[in-house]
């Protein structure tokens, strides 16, 4: 939690800075990935002296934004059939964290990603950003990289990958990236929403039946999150996990 600079997106290193604070202070997450290891780590938030209202300012933002993240959780569940109610329950002890991004002008930007191509682990991602642009998603069909031009006072909402699961593929988390410019910073503050460590994610037991079996097997939220963490800040030999790993079918 707090600054820093140096993160990695598929054991590559981002061009940008960020700052990270957790809605919820403090939150807990596994110690480790290792599935025999119930150890628990206490995450707690690093805030600066000045300037003098950046806390009060980042918190109150999140609060609303926390709010958003539940109206639509509760359309997504109507949308499967489901009690708006269906999916606030794996959020008693979310982890949901926000972050500032900066992407400083790069020389070289054809050398560079601000973030490269992933799609994101939690269950939505409610992005603010400026009007410089560069987050891009690539279209299924092509696989070509389609900018998401900035709309003013507008928010763009990533479907994660717990998402897609829940819903048995109804819903599919989206690969995104952030391209960066040489002459211009750019801004964007995304908030991650992060379902409670202990969640066992599968696909939710209403939506399968025999002619839609469950297209992937549970597995824990906190030491997938962990697992996918261990690459964030040092370069592995390996690449991260993805749900992809606990697909059946």
């Amino acid at each position: 939690m707090g600054y820093h600079e140096s993160e990695h997106t598929k054991n590559v290193r981002d061009w940008k800075e960020v700052f990270d604070f957790l809605i919820k202070d403090p939150s807990f997450l596994p110690a480790s990935p290792e599935t025999e290891d119930d150890e628990i780590r206490t995450l707690s938030n690093q805030w600066p002296e000045t300037p003098p209202q950046f806390r009060e300012v980042c918190q109150t933002y999140a609060r609303e934004v926390e709010k958003l993240g539940y109206k639509l959780l509760e359309l997504i569940s109507l949308s499967l059939g489901l009690p708006s109610n269906r999916l606030n329950g794996y959020f008693e002890d979310h982890t949901t964290m926000m972050r500032l991004n900066h992407y400083p002008p790069c020389p070289c930007p054809e050398l560079a990603l601000g973030v490269g191509r992933h799609k994101d682990a939690g269950a939505l991602t409610i992005v603010a950003q400026d009007d410089v642009g560069g987050l891009q998603v690539r279209r299924k069909s092509d696989e070509v990289w389609v900018p998401v031009k900035p709309t003013p006072n507008a928010l763009v909402i990533n479907v994660g990958d717990t998402i897609q699961v829940w819903s048995n593929e109804a819903y599919e988390s989206v690969e995104h990236r952030v391209v960066v410019n040489s002459e211009r910073e750019r801004f964007s503050i995304p908030v991650f929403f992060f379902p409670s460590h202990y969640v066992m994610v599968k696909p939710l037991e209403e939506l399968v039946n025999e002619g839609n079996p469950p297209k992937y097997k549970p597995y824990n939220f906190g030491k997938f999150f962990v697992a996918r963490n261990r690459s964030d800040y040092k370069k592995l030999e390996v690449q991260n996990i993805q749900i992809s790993d606990f697909k059946i079918i």
